[in-house]
């Protein structure tokens, strides 16, 4: 009986810790009603997170000022994030943007090493990257710089209505949608995990729906 129970026992040993992975679904980084689970990093020291960044009702609201980031206090790395952001009816957009792999602080300026996916208005799905390196399909016409323009005009929708951005992580791999369409889409990634922030660089935005997938290993 002894010996039984005992292989029964490394028998658990080993299933449960694939199970549990297996069964790890959706994580919604955003509760929609305060700022669990993320931290503000400003350009700056001193002000107050409460005055830039502010949850309720399910939304996430950035004023855009000071300059800085919202992060997650988790790392990851081979996921699907998707999210909802629009620009305030009336306003003219802005520029922002989501940091995917962030790890190093003040990279440049007040930015994290990472990648951004551009939220900028007309601009969404560029590539910026930010003390790192990807490679995307002719690059002698699409990369500027830091910049690597998306594939698409016209993907957006107007100030006041929501979009939904999808970005896939998987591996050096990162693919990026909005409102379905294929924006972007880069290989050899340097970096592949990392936290996930949220800009505020000047215009107010808001945001909704902030749920992390986890791709199996």
């Amino acid at each position: 009986m002894r010996r039984a129970l005992t292989s029964a026992a490394v028998l658990a040993a080993l299933t449960l810790p694939a199970l549990a992975h297996a069964q790890e679904g959706p994580i919604r980084l955003f509760n929609g009603k305060d700022l669990a689970g993320w931290s503000a990093v400003f350009d700056k020291e001193g002000p107050d997170p409460a005055a830039t960044w502010s949850a309720a009702d399910g939304l996430l609201k950035c004023t855009g000022k000071p300059v800085g980031y919202l992060k997650t206090d988790r790392e990851f790395g081979d996921y699907v994030l998707t999210l909802q952001w629009r620009w305030p009816a009336g306003s003219q957009g802005g520029n922002n943007g989501v940091l995917v792999h962030a790890s190093t602080p003040r990279a440049l300026g007040v930015w994290p090493k990472s990648i951004e996916v551009q939220l900028a208005q007309d601009n969404a799905g560029d590539f910026w990257v930010i003390g790192t390196d990807l490679d995307v399909p002719d690059e002698a016409n699409r990369k500027q710089d830091r910049r690597h323009k998306n594939l698409t005009d016209g993907s957006e929708k107007p100030a006041g209505e929501w979009n939904k951005m999808e970005i896939t992580c998987r591996g050096d791999v990162i693919r990026v949608t909005v409102n379905g369409d294929l924006v972007n889409e880069a290989t050899n990634c340097s970096a592949t995990r990392g936290a996930i922030a949220l800009q505020s660089e000047g215009a107010p935005i808001e945001f909704r729906d902030i749920v992390l997938t986890p791709l199996p290993k």
